[in-house]
């Protein structure tokens, strides 16, 4: 069978022409494709601004200094998401606090944040994990409860929602990434969100070199400029979200459906599957198995041409955090069993039914390797 990759984006001639149109006018940077780029994106989150910037990365970095975050501060965040979510608070000197995620949802258990609150505390920082927009509520609700700004980490939610609310639309401002394996793509890009007039102001100036409304350097800032051409293929991808969305939330149910009874595996939990603009599809596999069933799991599956993913490391026990901070294994157990036992499987529009199907009687025939060789029963 063809080798099935883990990610594949949807580029049709729209896109194409897009691009060619941009690269055919007198505009590659700062001009109407970012404008239009960034009102669409607001007008999906239900935000009066929009920021476009070349990653979401660098959207987190610049919500982060907009709101004066800096050294001696601290901010609450998960251990179980990409690097950038901590990272983007190591960048200004602050002191990520980590909060142990909700075993059901992945995200950051919201039982737990408020305990981890000190006179430090100035922000929180979640993220909407594999797009899955569960506790943002909640998150809000403590937040303006302690007087903390909260920033809403969605670049894995772009088209999702939560009773009613969009994704990108809680707290103070929120943060969407475009790399080629997300809803849409830019190639890399990201945008920020926010009612805020201060909060756009100020990112504004900083994704280009701290230049001001009136021209003049104004303050510090950096070359985070989302280009034309990024732009208009943004633009050109946003006109097909919701049949993106559409298609991933089909092929979810089609997983769902195939691991359903699979002893040894589960399926990612939410709380309406139907609101989530699903970034990834991870399953996770039962306590019966180890971090090395998992590894080898997934080794098998790449020679057998599908592609997969360890889907994600536990931040805390990266070796920067663990010099910096002294986090250890056994710090954040729940995070760190999904890491252990998490597996990405393919996930794009582009899979079929039997793709799927294919897909997960190869997993169960390894799941049932991998207990016969350790001697387990099923």
């Amino acid at each position: 069978m063809e080798t099935i990759p883990l990610a594949s984006q949807d580029i049709t001639e729209r896109e194409v022409q897009a691009v060619v149109d941009v690269l055919h006018s007198e505009r590659l940077s700062l001009g109407p494709q970012v404008q239009a780029f960034e009102a669409a994106c607001a007008k999906r989150a239900n935000r009066k601004y929009g920021i476009a910037v070349n990653s979401g990365t660098s959207g987190l970095h610049l919500c982060i200094r907009s709101l004066g975050i800096g050294p001696g501060d601290e901010v609450i965040t998960t251990p179980f998401s990409f690097v950038a979510t901590t990272n983007c608070i190591l960048f200004e000197g602050a002191t990520p606090v980590f909060v142990d995620i909700d075993p059901e949802t992945y995200n950051m258990d919201p039982d737990r944040i408020e305990s981890a609150i000190t006179p430090r505390t100035r922000a929180i920082l979640p993220a909407s994990i594999f797009g899955n927009t569960a506790h943002f509520d909640q998150y809000e609700a403590i937040a303006k409860k302690h007087g903390l700004a909260l920033i809403e980490d969605s670049c894995e939610a772009m088209g999702g929602s939560l009773n009613g609310r969009a994704a990108g639309s809680f707290g103070d401002c929120s943060v969407f990434g475009f790399y080629p394996n997300k809803q849409i793509t830019t190639g890399e890009g990201g945008v920020i969100v926010t009612d805020r007039e201060d909060i756009r102001d100020q990112c504004v100036s900083m994704r280009n070199q701290g230049v001001g409304k009136e021209g003049g350097y104004v303050g510090l800032g950096y070359n985070y400029r989302m280009s034309e051409i990024a732009a208009a293929l943004g633009v050109a991808q946003m006109a097909r979200l919701d049949h993106f969305i559409d298609d991933r939330r089909r092929i979810a149910r089609w997983y769902t459906e195939e691991i359903q009874g699979i002893d040894g595996l589960r399926s990612p939990t939410l709380a309406d599957p139907e609101c989530a603009s699903w970034f990834v599809y991870v399953v996770q596999l039962t306590d019966r198995f180890t971090s090395e069933d998992r590894n080898a799991i997934v080794q098998s599956l790449r020679e057998q041409g599908i592609g997969c993913a360890t889907y994600f490391p536990s931040i805390h026990l990266q070796p920067h955090l663990r010099e910096l901070l002294g986090t250890k294994e056994g710090d954040f157990p729940r995070s760190e069993f999904l890491s252990d036992r998490g597996i990405a499987l393919p996930f794009h529009g582009n899979l079929s039914r039997e793709n799927v199907k294919y897909i997960v009687a190869v997993l169960t025939s390894l799941l049932s390797q991998r207990n016969q060789l350790n001697g387990r029963s099923i």
